[in-house]
């Protein structure tokens, strides 16, 4: 094949990954289910600000981080809302959303059909692993949007004060919430590519979301057992609630950087399983 010969084919195949990209996202995002696994995120802050407006907020110490504050400040109920979604809500839509990637097309016999065009089952994979990470961001999104929100509505917003005791404007708060959805997000990619790789095991969808889920919260139960520290530090959720450095004056970032070491790991390790198994896998569907 001459030069400009491979030229056109690479930009072909280019343009139909981008192709095959947008049609997975379109699908993705015009289901029911996925629609319906956003608003479940979505009034989880809905239901704590109304609750705290009835009610009254927490005393200090007490309930999940950043409780308290959202009465004097309607900020801090998105960071609230999202230290209750990261330890289940948000892992168990996930695995929803990465279990179902290629066990879903399996079960429902378009699998197949996917495969036909060239370069086949790990371009398919890269797209089902893109979707899914575009899925935790719209996930930690939800969340920290519609606490926003809320927050504004019943508590009103004012000048933030970081953990580190300095006080920043509003719109410097804004930007750091922003920093810990991005973090958030990323700590979840990691469970993507566990979720992805499974399901390639299967082609039943619900057993590859639900292994994905126990796992999840299989290692937040060993997360949080002392005798078993050695291990922490290599668990995919050891680093999820450790966005507080965000939080500080002035930014320290090496939390985000570790915890972005530690998911691309996962990645890597997993992205590799799921290619070996993919792509010697018999696909009969």
């Amino acid at each position: 094949m001459s030069s400009p010969d491979v030229a056109t084919a690479a930009q072909g195949t280019g343009w139909g990954t981008l192709q095959l990209l947008g049609n997975e996202l379109a699908t993705q995002f015009r289901r029911p289910r996925t629609w319906a696994m956003l608003a479940a995120l979505a009034l989880i802050p809905i239901l704590m600000g109304v609750a705290i407006r009835i009610v009254g907020g927490s005393s200090p110490g007490r309930g999940p981080a950043f409780l308290d504050q959202v009465t004097n400040n309607g900020f801090f109920l998105a960071l609230a809302a999202l230290t209750v979604a990261i330890p289940l809500f948000l892992p168990l839509t996930v695995s929803v959303a990465a279990g179902d990637a290629i066990a879903g097309e399996a079960s429902h016999g378009t699998l197949r059909y996917l495969l036909i065009a060239p370069a086949g089952r790990a371009r398919l994979l890269a797209v089902k692993f893109s979707a899914a990470i575009a899925f935790c961001v719209a996930a930690t999104l939800i969340v920290v949007v519609a606490g926003t929100v809320i927050g504004w509505v019943l508590f009103g917003f004012g000048p933030v004060t970081l953990l580190s005791g300095a006080q920043v404007p509003v719109g410097d708060g804004l930007l750091r919430l922003l920093a810990v959805a991005a973090y958030v997000s990323v700590s979840m990619v990691g469970l993507s590519a566990i979720g992805l790789f499974l399901s390639t095991l299967t082609t039943v969808p619900i057993g590859a979301m639900a292994a994905t889920a126990i796992l999840s919260v299989t290692a937040q139960i060993i997360g949080a057992i002392p005798q078993l520290e050695a291990v922490h530090p290599w668990l995919f959720t050891d680093q999820w609630l450790g966005f507080g450095d965000l939080l500080r004056s002035p930014i320290v970032w090496d939390s985000f950087a570790g915890n972005a070491l530690l998911q691309a790991g996962y990645v890597l390790v997993f992205g590799a399983a799921a290619i070996a198994r993919f792509t010697t896998k018999d696909i009969l569907s």
